[in-house]
């Protein structure tokens, strides 16, 4: 068995609700799919951002993956694995890499996939991912040799190439075709065209109702068995919708009378209900977890001040948060590893702060620090379960320490778009906010992109510019000794903690629930849709 645990329990449940009363009464367009078989899936938010590069955002990692492809993925050992790639080789010195791709490789608009368009697809990926950044700043050239082959040339050794290619999750370094990926990084691309196992079809999104995708006839799928996001994706549906339903009540309802086939993330509190009685499925399919952090904006006040920072950290109590956002200890735990605890480069170092809790200290600090009552402005995303609760215990628990929050409601995709914003919190900007991190994306200082610390140009939504954990996070990218990587990993934390690059609260598990007529669901950190059959 990997690191990343053991599956988490299983349950059962049933239910009734009308189709005509959450609007899926069967009509014309629905009479023409009657034939094919479809999977109707809610997932933990709306999709409305549809390029996976241009943001972070974990709906639009779950579209990436259902149309692009990738060259390299991680399987359930977190082992690195090829995927569009055929074979490669590595010089002598190690600096030089040259691969080759799969035969047969095309896009969904019938045009061959080329190491032109990797080449592209890979430069504008390490515009804006933290690990592709990272490997870009080590890379003298990156060319096509011909259309199948390409080469990456390292300017000195790089001990993450392979594992920055298979990125398993925000940001993935998805394949797309290279007139697509010239689109400037920090702009939308103009349509959805990949070479994955699915197709887009723009012609029924309607964002916040529903997204369609249908299966990619002419996809050609590896030999291997599928294990996360590595091996052969094979389709056996027709096609998948992701809907939106009004809450999460309405969802499981429509889950149990068999209206829907899948929730990618029902709150805790739902389980219950779902585990009851028969025909549903409850599973854990990403064993790593999530963890939850608040992060704060270096920019601007009262967060350009490190002793503010750090009574930001004193006011946390994770245990508050868990109790508030999952309730049930068995699927949540109290952990100060930046790396996800239960993995090889978990650590307590530095992290007594976050799992002190100490209100008093944190209003020490404000004191010396001069806080002079600047707003705190705190956004709150109220539309997403995992997201929703988290808010308002920050707001109460940074009060108590002496902060002045101000709590500003909104849904999740307006939290997105604005915390791209670098202006003063006055004029649109903002001071906190919380998010959940698949464990996938953080297991190590190069991957995990909140402890990005470039400054404006190249830092992670805060901003946060400190050139000492910049250093040490460029000395584990050249490493390849295990010994090595965990010595850094531990320094890059205690300078992280002592520097607040963040704030984790705690580390929770997810449940999916679907019908068990569903089988082939994969594991992963991410939901997959491919290998899924509906019986």
């Amino acid at each position: 068995m990997s690191f990343i645990g053991s599956v988490m329990r299983t349950g059962v449940a049933v239910g009734a609700v009308t189709a005509a009363s959450l609007g899926f009464a069967m009509g014309g367009a629905a009479t023409a799919w009657a034939q094919e078989t479809t999977v109707t899936a809610v997932l933990h938010s709306d999709l409305r951002v549809l390029d996976p590069i241009l943001t972070t955002a974990y709906m639009s990692r779950n579209h990436g993956y259902m149309i692009f492809d990738t060259l390299f993925a991680m399987d359930e050992n977190v082992q690195v694995q090829p995927q569009m790639v055929d074979s490669w080789e590595t010089s002598e010195d190690g600096l030089t890499y040259t691969f080759t791709l799969r035969e047969g490789l095309k896009f969904h608009d019938g045009s061959p996939v080329t190491s032109e368009d990797v080449v592209a697809s890979l430069k504008r990926w390490g515009e804006r991912d933290g690990m592709g950044q990272k490997l870009m700043s080590f890379t003298e050239t990156l060319e096509a040799v011909d259309d199948d082959t390409f080469r990456l040339v390292l300017r000195e050794p790089y001990g993450l190439v392979l594992e920055s290619l298979a990125k398993p999750s925000s940001n993935v370094p998805f394949i797309m075709p290279k007139r697509l990926a010239e689109t400037p990084a920090d702009q939308p691309i103009p349509e959805q065209i990949g070479s994955g196992p699915f197709k887009w079809v723009p012609e029924e999104f309607q964002p916040g109702v529903k997204a369609v995708y249908v299966k990619n006839e002419d996809y050609v799928p590896r030999d291997e068995p599928p294990s996360w996001a590595a091996g052969g994706k094979v389709v056996k549906v027709d096609r998948v919708e992701w809907v939106k339903m009004p809450d999460h009540m309405t969802a499981v309802n429509a889950l149990m009378n068999g209206e829907i086939d899948y929730i990618e993330q029902p709150p805790t509190d739902l389980l219950p209900i779902l585990e009851s009685g028969d025909g549903i499925a409850v599973e854990n399919f990403n064993l790593l977890g999530f963890q939850s952090i608040i992060r704060p904006n270096f920019l601007h006040p009262p967060f350009d001040n490190q002793k503010i920072r750090q009574a930001l950290a004193y006011a946390i109590n994770q245990e508050d948060f868990m109790a508030a956002m999952i309730g049930d200890p068995e699927y949540y735990e109290l952990c100060g590893a930046m790396f996800v605890c239960g993995t090889p480069l978990a650590t307590d170092v530095g992290s007594e702060p976050v799992m002190t809790s100490d209100a008093d200290r944190a209003r020490q600090l404000l004191q010396e620090a001069g806080y002079d009552n600047t707003p705190v402005v705190l956004m709150h995303p109220t539309d997403v379960a995992t997201l929703s609760t988290q808010p308002t215990v920050a707001a109460d628990l940074l009060r108590r320490a002496g902060f002045n929050v101000d709590l500003q409601a909104m849904d999740w995709q307006t939290l997105v778009s604005r915390r791209a914003s670098q202006e003063p919190p006055a004029d649109g900007g903002w001071n906190l906010f919380i998010t959940n991190w698949v464990g996938a994306d953080i297991l190590n200082p190069v991957a995990n992109a909140p402890l990005i610390a470039s400054g404006r140009e190249g830092s992670w939504f805060g901003w946060p510019e400190n050139q000492e954990i910049e250093t040490l996070r460029d000395q584990f990218a050249r490493t390849r000794d295990p010994a090595e990587q965990k010595r850094l990993a531990e320094e890059i934390q205690k300078l992280a903690y002592d520097y607040v690059m963040y704030a984790p609260i705690g580390q929770y598990y997810t449940m999916t629930a679907y019908r068990d007529n569903l089988t082939g669901l994969l594991a992963g950190p991410a939901p997959f849709f491919w290998n899924v059959e509906k019986n």
